[in-house]
């Protein structure tokens, strides 16, 4: 009962804070930019159909952590973190090393392995789809996710525009998550 109840309380802070954070992206809250800016953002970083990536990410932000807070559709919601958070190292944290103190790649690298061990694992006890008997088959569904997710930041890093540096980092002042 115990590991039950502490996987429930690190569902609905993960999940709720990323819900925070795609809100933020999509409509302004928070103290957020909006999707426009988030739009401007990506496309100062050179992706191409940035309103695209940017409606992505709001939408797994938001999406995937209302599915890990609610523990619905397992692993649905730990992917979706994953993903961004894949995104967020390769597009914004990885050139300035690991720690955040200096932009780095540590905050979003602690939530990307706790959504990969939380997808990993089985639902908790407390979790909606315990509730309604819900599970899709794992690992398989897991790791098919993890291809699919690799294969579209993949993409979306090997067509990016190249542009100058001052371009790259964005007049929205946007910090990705």
């Amino acid at each position: 009962m115990t590991m039950d109840v502490g996987l429930l309380i690190l569902q609905v802070v993960i999940g709720l804070l990323m819900m925070g954070h795609g809100a933020q992206k999509l409509f302004g809250w928070f103290g957020g930019q909006g999707l426009r800016a988030t739009t401007d953002w990506l496309a100062g970083m050179g992706l191409r159909a940035p309103r695209f990536w940017a409606l992505m990410a709001g939408l797994a932000e938001l999406g995937g952590g209302l599915l890990f807070a609610l523990g619905l559709f397992h692993p649905l919601g730990p992917l979706a973190i994953i993903a961004v958070m894949i995104a967020a190292i390769a597009l914004v944290h990885w050139s300035h090393g690991l720690w955040i103190s200096n932009g780095g790649s540590e905050y979003s690298l602690v939530l990307l392995v706790l959504a990969a061990v939380m997808g990993l694992w089985e639902p908790g006890a407390y979790t909606l789809d315990r509730f309604f008997g819900v599970a899709l088959p794992q690992p398989q569904t897991f790791w098919i996710g993890l291809i699919f997710i690799l294969v579209a930041v993949a993409f979306a890093l090997l067509t990016r525009q190249h542009r100058s540096l001052t371009a790259s980092t964005g007049s929205a002042g946007q910090v990705a998550s």
